[in-house]
């Protein structure tokens, strides 16, 4: 079955047994992707919540693309990139549908655009132009290098925003790239407690940084989606900004990935059924906001429910009987084929 977030399609896959540690980063970094939504709408009320949602942001889909790109190493099999294409664009084509019926319902107009992604639909898109171009650049000398030079002058162009999730794609592909390039002995590295110890401290001074002296900064810079003209800066200080952001996302996410744990947890399994997660938890979510629940927790000041709750959403969505009926919608492919 393919995941989106596991990142192990059949043609990616070998005989080895499923690694532990990546089915637990897989759990770790899709809860924090539906906590991260689900503090959204409240992040500007309270300063804890928007220090806490640009933290988050600052790698949780950066160490998933960079996983995304450890695992694609099958881009040269025959057939690959057919089948990786069919398995992204059905489900982006129901769910993209599915969308723009909610918010087109919930907020009294019409909102349908096939180029222009709804909300987490972005990454499928994204997904298949970092595979295209791995084409290019894993042949290519330098190619990091000039895949972050793309990343920082693409904010240059000031039409570029989310059609087709183009500008995600150009700066977040080094990211993926790295991904690309590393080996297992890599990732083994991070097990080395200098690298847990320097990881953590940096973490703690990443929020702290958030909370005491960036409140004010735009989560856009972290969401990638934007030029440097949408942002509202010249281009040198926001080419300036972007270099400065790679170093901290890099650091960040190797901090993040340091701190997984190696070993059988009861989540590790839900590692293996992240797509559902992932495609699922933006209309429960969006449901649930046209409801006081969320905000009832909020005015409480019991933030730590929020967490409790998203917990709660991620194994129900990942859990058995939410696959089997959602199975046509995520898993078209597998339906048909039957």
């Amino acid at each position: 079955m393919w995941k989106l977030f596991d990142f192990e399609v059949k043609l990616m896959a070998t005989n080895e047994k499923r690694d532990q540690y990546f089915d637990n980063a897989r759990f770790m970094l899709i809860l924090l992707v539906v906590v991260g939504h689900m503090i959204s709408p409240y992040r500007h009320d309270q300063e804890i919540l928007n220090a806490a949602y640009k933290f988050i942001y600052t790698f949780h889909m950066p160490a998933f693309i960079l996983i995304s790109g450890f695992f694609a190493k099958g881009i040269f099999k025959p057939g690959y990139l057919t089948k990786l294409t069919k398995k992204l664009l059905l489900p982006y084509f129901i769910f993209q549908i599915i969308f723009s019926i909610f918010f087109s319902v919930t907020n009294n107009e019409i909102q349908f655009s096939i180029f222009d992604p709804h909300w987490t639909l972005w990454f499928l898109l994204s997904l298949i132009g970092w595979n295209l171009l791995l084409f290019v650049f894993s042949k290519i000398p330098y190619s990091f290098t000039i895949a972050v030079a793309i990343g920082v002058l693409i904010g240059l162009v000031p039409v570029i925003g989310t059609y087709l999730s183009l500008s995600r794609t150009f700066v977040f592909f080094p990211l993926f790239l790295l991904g690309y390039k590393l080996d297992k002995t890599h990732f083994q590295l991070l097990t080395k407690k200098k690298y847990k110890v320097s990881g953590a401290a940096f973490l703690v001074l990443l929020f702290s940084g958030y909370y005491f002296l960036l409140n004010d900064m735009t989560r856009d810079w972290l969401l990638a989606s934007s030029s440097y003209a949408e942002l509202g800066v010249d281009e040198s200080y926001g080419v300036m900004i972007r270099l400065i952001l790679y170093g901290v996302v890099f650091w960040a996410t190797f901090s993040v990935l340091a701190l997984i744990p190696r070993r059988q947890f009861v989540f590790t399994k839900i590692g293996e059924r992240t797509l559902y997660v992932y495609l699922l938890h933006g209309l429960t979510i969006k449901s649930l906001e046209m409801t006081p629940f969320y905000q009832t927790i909020v005015d409480s000041g019991y933030y730590f429910l929020l967490v409790g709750l998203a917990l709660m959403l991620t194994f129900v969505l990942a859990s058995r009987p939410v696959i089997r009926i959602a199975k046509p919608l995520i898993e078209p492919q597998k339906v048909i084929a039957k």
